[in-house]
């Protein structure tokens, strides 16, 4: 599991192509949202797996890095390593990253 930053994910997405998960609630993700990104709620990520195994590189978004860190737990006892975490969500995405993007 690796993490990063808003800002180095940003860089990051300029030259990678990771699968993007959201896993707050739809009401959250509809506020807000990376670009590309799918919203698999975190309650219904035991019957997606099959999403993030088919992917080469996830990266774990949530409001504010707990839900995803809890997330990458959980599949890393289900043995899949290809994980990133967004350190801080969007919440620090939209303050670092897209001034623009809705914050709540």
């Amino acid at each position: 599991m690796q993490r990063m930053q808003a800002t180095e994910l940003a860089k990051y997405l300029t030259t990678s192509k990771p699968l993007l998960v959201d896993v707050r609630e739809p009401w959250e993700f509809e506020i807000c949202q990376l670009a590309d990104s799918i919203n698999i709620p975190m309650a219904t990520i035991p019957n997606n797996l099959h999403q993030i195994l088919e992917a080469d590189e996830c990266v774990i978004i949530c409001h504010h890095g707990v839900r995803s860190m809890n997330v990458i737990q959980y599949l890393m006892q289900q043995d899949i390593d290809h994980l990133i975490n967004l350190d801080g969500g969007v919440d620090a995405w939209a303050q670092a990253v897209d001034r623009d993007m809705a914050l709540y």
